[in-house]
């Protein structure tokens, strides 16, 4: 049976880790590395690092905090932030990048997800979808969640599954930092109609919410606030996912 991964994610802006609500309302809660290797150390499966304003600022990803998070981890890595051509994915997987989520380039550049895929292999591609409810449409947000597309989540996720991306990184706008639990009707329409794996994000305030997370047929459960709070360690959430009779991988 395929074990669920838990990953911490580490939202960075200028080189701080800070998390918010809704996309807004930004606080500072630590330093990159110190946090990844934290997290490495007491057993989580990836990390994930995504440079929040990149894209909007139109500038690239901080190689140096890759970097310096690639040295100190030994799980996998996910990088996504202000990635525009193959170029940018080469130098990110070359820096110790093991993934490259893409969001917005995706969009505006679909077949950059061919072409990335070919160069480096489906398992290095991920994209990053940041759904948002308008109405009872669930629609495709770039550029940090400023801008709106007229893409449907679902129908976008089916499209980047056949140009080749590995893996999806679902986060529903509307959940995300409340700390209600993820947003199960999105994840569970996205998971109905792709074959690809699913990390889902944005809204867990409790242990039950990761359980929910695995009930959506996503096996990838990110978290940032609370383990970033030191809420729950990854132990705890392990230990109370392996109790609920869900696969996960205790070191």
């Amino acid at each position: 049976m395929l074990k669920v991964r838990i990953i911490p994610c580490l939202d960075i802006i200028k080189n701080k880790v800070v998390k918010g609500i809704n996309f807004k309302n930004i606080r500072t809660l630590g330093d990159p590395v110190t946090l990844a290797k934290k997290y490495s150390d007491t057993g989580a499966d990836e990390i994930c690092m995504l440079d929040i304003t990149a894209s909007h600022e139109k500038r690239k990803t901080f190689l140096k905090t890759v970097e310096a998070i690639a040295k100190v981890i030994d799980i996998p890595l996910t990088v996504g932030g202000g990635i525009s051509d193959i170029k940018d994915i080469t130098t990110l997987l070359n820096a110790g990048a093991d993934k490259v989520s893409i969001n917005t380039t995706a969009v505006l550049k679909p077949k950059l997800i061919k072409l990335a895929s070919i160069k480096h292999g489906s398992q290095c591609i991920v994209v990053a979808i940041d759904g948002k409810r308008f109405g009872k449409q669930m629609l495709i947000m770039i550029k940090g969640g400023r801008e709106k597309t007229n893409k449907n989540v679902v129908s976008w996720a089916k499209i980047v599954q056949n140009l080749g991306a590995g893996e999806l990184l679902v986060t529903s706008m509307d959940t995300d930092g409340i700390q209600t639990g993820y947003d199960q009707e999105m994840l569970r329409a996205i998971n109905k109609e792709v074959s690809i794996p699913v990390i889902a994000s944005g809204g867990v305030g409790e242990l039950r919410h990761f359980k929910e997370g695995y009930q959506t047929k996503s096996t990838g459960l990110l978290a940032a606030s609370v383990f970033h709070t030191s809420k729950f360690s990854i132990q705890q959430v392990k230990k109370y996912l392996e109790k609920e009779g869900i696969p996960v991988r205790i070191s």
